[in-house]
């Protein structure tokens, strides 16, 4: 499997995604900066890795959606190509149009960098085939800007249409819906808050996390 990891400036998880996707998971892992404009070849999925691009400027994600690369990756979702969006990379991908909705600032106003419970609420995606649906994993939340927000239609499709994957036990940030994670129509993109990078190791902590990304390997 190969593996695009993306680097935005102000990306500060490129590297933790490249360490559990390659040494940690054996998998081949690939560098891609921001003002690339193609994806390398035979390429099996796109990592938006968190951070704070372009300095969460303006609106978080807002800037690096308009990132060169971004042309790219979004042909490469359109196409079916698997793309993840981890924090800052959901936000982007929530700017880019790839997935519904919008990250608003958190209810408390406040940074939050903890461990929450994450409720998995459907196997029926690449992304979860290895969890039981009702699962409930503790992965750490780090952010500003991580309350979803959907409208009334939005929220209704998701539900109708099975693409809220996570769902925060104790909601955090305010999230509508206690949404903590969705993936799109094509079920070939998953944008969620949380970092599964950092719980994919048991010296970090546990293990919770590598039990979303192992689904994704072949």
């Amino acid at each position: 499997m190969r593996v695009a990891v993306v680097t935005f400036p102000g990306s500060n998880c490129d590297d933790d995604c490249h360490h559990v996707f390659g040494p940690v998971l054996g998998q081949e892992t690939v560098g891609v900066w921001h003002k690339e404009t193609a994806l390398p070849d035979a390429i099996d999925l796109v990592i938006l890795p968190g951070g704070f691009s372009y300095g969460d400027y303006l609106r978080t994600g807002s800037l690096a959606r308009f990132s060169p690369i971004m042309s790219d990756v979004v042909r490469f979702a359109q196409s079916g190509g698997n793309v993840l969006g981890i924090c800052n990379g959901f936000q982007i991908m929530c700017e880019a149009g790839l997935l519904p909705g919008a990250l608003l600032r958190n209810r408390s106003l406040r940074f939050i960098c903890e461990t929450v419970g994450c409720r998995v609420e459907t196997s029926a995606t690449r992304f979860t085939l290895l969890v039981e649906p009702g699962t409930v994993l503790q992965i750490p939340i780090a952010h500003h800007d991580g309350n979803y927000f959907v409208d009334d239609d939005g929220l209704k499709a998701l539900e109708d249409g099975d693409q809220i994957l996570l769902r925060y036990t104790d909601n955090p940030n305010g999230s509508r819906s206690d949404i903590a994670g969705i993936t799109n129509a094509q079920r070939n993109l998953f944008g969620l808050m949380p970092h599964p990078e950092r719980t994919s190791e048991a010296s970090l902590g546990g293990l919770d996390g590598r039990r979303l990304l192992e689904g994704l390997l072949p």
